[in-house]
């Protein structure tokens, strides 16, 4: 498939400009961060903070080798998404739907909303709870006054500045190295939890695999990515989806590199939370928590103050980076099968559908809130979902990446099949020990 001309407002043909015309400088790279960045900080969500927090806490340094693990399979799924979104000119939905059976397209998505809405339920219930640690207001009085400025903030900021916020809000995820540091942890121990993995066959473990693999590689990750890619394009001012068809080569490896770097920083986010857990409630014996709110007040009395501020902070920042992302694409799975109009460069009066998702979703998660549903029982249900869910999505997503009518000659290589697949494999056999593992964890 021929790579994209670029065009000036005048509609003139000019050369696309590329990565390799410039020296990549730190400015430049920064430049060039965008949709892999903030996909991969959104992973770090106020419910995967949790579970990363409860497995350092049962678990101690013994899981530490699992972010080694997961690193490369979501580099290659994220990029493989972003390639289908980049290379076809749509979202993963609308590809799916144009080349797929839409049954089962009906179920996935299905699936996703539920998935999603649960989880901005649980995320927004976080937020608060970091709030509540910062200042002296009841937690549940700040769940509306949050979602509604979240949703003001998706309703009537363009595309560009809410990338932008979306972009400063990963800052927050430091705060987990931080906090990690002023845990002072046994540095052999550590190493040792690193490099050499440990594995159990019982229950308990099995399902802390199974939590770990559902909650870093979540199916609306998926569709995230691929429609960002899309957004990135209007924002340049391809608004059709022929004038979006195709990728240079230069394209896709400036997107490789934002996408292996979000990844990276979203694995090493995960792996000095559960290090922090691990150096403290573990080696104490503080093993039953169950929210990451919980784990920042069990850190001061074993870390310090500053560490459980900044363990409060970071969780409101990434829920407040994750909770619109996980509303988004929702919103912009179920406006492509239906054949919306979708997008943050539209006004809200030329995609009512679409913003109309996006606020239902988060009303919805609200509700919940107010329910007084256990937010572990509520993450534990979308684990299940995505867990099943996932594994669906992949094999389509393979099939897509493969489809040499729909991807050109930016079919997958053997490198990326090869992790691609055993993702798939992988993320299968995760389904299957949750139901093996369902009464005995």
């Amino acid at each position: 498939m021929p790579g994209r001309l670029h065009r000036d407002e005048r509609g003139t043909v000019a050369p696309p400009v590329t990565p390799s015309c410039q020296r990549l400088t730190v400015r430049r790279l920064v430049g060039l961060l965008g949709p892999g960045l903030i996909t991969g900080a959104s992973d770090d969500d106020p419910s995967g903070i949790a579970t990363y927090a409860i497995v350092g806490a049962s678990f101690g340094f013994a899981t530490l080798w699992t972010a080694l693990i997961t690193f490369p399979m979501m580099a290659a799924v994220q990029f493989i998404c972003a390639k289908v979104g980049m290379t076809t000119g749509r979202g993963l939905a609308g590809v799916l739907r144009q080349h797929y059976p839409r049954p089962a397209l009906y179920l996935a998505v299905a699936g996703l909303i539920t998935a999603n809405t649960i989880n901005v339920g649980a995320d927004l219930a976080a937020i608060a709870e970091g709030l509540g640690m910062l200042v002296p207001i009841r937690p549940l009085l700040m769940i509306v006054p949050v979602a509604a400025a979240i949703v003001m903030l998706q309703l009537w900021c363009s595309y560009q500045l809410i990338a932008r916020v979306f972009k400063w809000l990963t800052l927050s995820l430091f705060a987990y190295i931080g906090a990690a540091i002023l845990a002072k942890p046994d540095l052999l121990a550590v190493a040792k939890g690193t490099f050499i993995p440990t594995l159990r066959f019982d229950g308990k473990f099995l399902a802390m695999l199974v939590a770990i693999l559902g909650t870093t590689i979540s199916p609306y990750l998926f569709f995230w990515q691929a429609s960002q890619e899309v957004e990135e394009e209007k924002a340049m001012g391809r608004t059709t989806v022929s004038s979006r068809l195709g990728a240079t080569d230069e394209e896709l490896r400036a997107r490789r590199l934002d996408v292996s770097i979000g990844m990276g920083f979203s694995n090493v986010v995960m792996y000095f939370i559960i290090l922090a857990t691990a150096a403290t409630l573990f080696r104490t014996g503080h093993t039953e928590i169950q929210t990451a709110a919980e784990a920042a007040q069990a850190l001061e009395p074993l870390a310090g103050h500053a560490a459980k501020i900044l363990f409060a902070f970071g969780l409101i920042g990434s829920g407040v980076l994750a909770v619109p992302i996980l509303s988004g694409s929702a919103a912009y799975a179920v406006s492509e099968v239906f054949g919306w109009r979708y997008g943050f460069d539209h006004r809200p009066e030329r995609a009512k559908q679409f913003y109309g998702l996006i606020a239902l979703s988060t009303l919805v998660g609200v509700l919940i809130d107010f329910t007084g549903w256990s937010a572990i029982s509520a993450l534990f249900w979308t684990a299940v979902i995505n867990g099943f869910l996932a594994p669906m999505l992949l094999v389509s997503i393979m099939l897509v990446a493969n489809n040499r009518s729909i991807m050109g000659d930016h079919v997958n290589g053997w490198v990326l099949n090869v992790l691609g697949w055993a993702t798939t494999v992988a993320m299968l056999a995760a389904a299957i020990g949750l139901v093996l593992t369902w009464n005995s964890a």
